[in-house]
């Protein structure tokens, strides 16, 4: 694939037949990291609502019931070409692409925070079952990871002890937003991200996750999946005091109160029964336990 960079590049058009975007129907209201925080200071909302624009739109890719594997790699890919520069900034269906190319040039912003999120969304594509611990964190590599990692470069932050803070705590987030969905994922998307190791030893099949509660053997994998969790967690609690920038560091301290808050809902209650998520009280909670801690960051 062509690496994005600041040289312009030969322009070919997209095919004219087939959208390039097909919605998969999720919304930010479904998902885990909070899209333009009014902590996020006005002049960088534009970019970060750019580079969640991508995310959506490569998610939606990979997510789409209507699109064989193929047909999702293959739009895949043009997105990729667009934002490297080599496709028709003309075609309204690769202008999620342009636009994240002119922030990223614009901001200096790595454009590896953006095709890293390209390998995972393939990932999901091609495969469909984690084996381990480990190999559901590399995934997370790719598909969590660099969402911290765009808003700490787009804040001008360079410290390696807050990127690993930053890993730490979206990572976690991913973590428990495929305990939310674990049944829902299974069901539409033949996907599981349990570790096929844990449900061996805890004697949890497959299609445990089409029932309509939690088996003991399967609330076994996913309490061993928050206490994962909990130990990313202990790293996450560190960012909020690595950072310069004090809205960031507000943000971020807003973010670790939620997910622990999540993974404490999750230990109580079951994900195949319902979404587990948090009231508007909750958030409230947590938006005033993480400012106050913060502040004193």
């Amino acid at each position: 694939m062509t690496t994005p960079g600041n040289r312009p590049a030969p322009q070919r058009q997209a095919p004219a037949h087939s959208p390039v975007l097909a919605p998969s129907g999720k919304s930010e209201k479904t998902e885990n990291f909070p899209v333009g925080s009014w902590l996020i200071a006005a002049d960088l909302r534009p970019h970060v609502a750019a580079y969640y624009a991508w995310a959506r739109a490569i998610d939606d890719i990979a997510d789409d019931p209507r699109l064989n594997a193929n047909e999702k790699l293959k739009r895949l890919d043009l997105l990729e070409l667009a934002l490297a520069g080599a496709m028709g900034r003309d075609n309204p269906e690769l202008s999620v692409a342009w636009r994240l190319r002119d922030s990223l040039l614009s901001t200096g912003v790595p454009f590896s925070t953006a095709t890293d999120l390209l390998i995972a969304f393939r990932r999901d594509v091609t495969q469909n079952r984690y084996d381990t611990w480990d190999d559901l964190m590399d995934y997370c590599r790719y598909s969590a990871a660099p969402v911290g990692r765009f808003l700490l470069h787009l804040h001008g932050e360079t410290d390696e002890a807050a990127f690993a803070a930053s890993d730490a705590l979206c990572t976690a987030l991913q973590v428990i937003n495929h305990l939310q969905d674990c049944g829902e994922d299974y069901r539409a998307l033949d996907r599981i991200y349990l570790p096929r190791a844990w449900m061996t030893e805890e004697g949890a099949a497959e299609e445990m996750l089409k029932a309509q509660a939690l088996s003991p053997p399967l609330r076994a994998v996913v309490n061993r999946c928050l206490e994962g969790t909990r130990a990313l967690m202990e790293t996450a609690r560190l960012l909020p005091a690595r950072l310069h920038s004090r809205r960031l560091a507000l943000e971020s301290a807003v973010i670790v109160e939620i997910a622990d808050a999540l993974i404490e809902a999750l230990a109580r209650r079951d994900p195949l029964t319902e979404r587990v998520r948090l009231s508007r009280l909750d958030y409230v909670k947590c938006a005033l336990k993480g400012l106050l801690r913060g502040m004193k960051a």
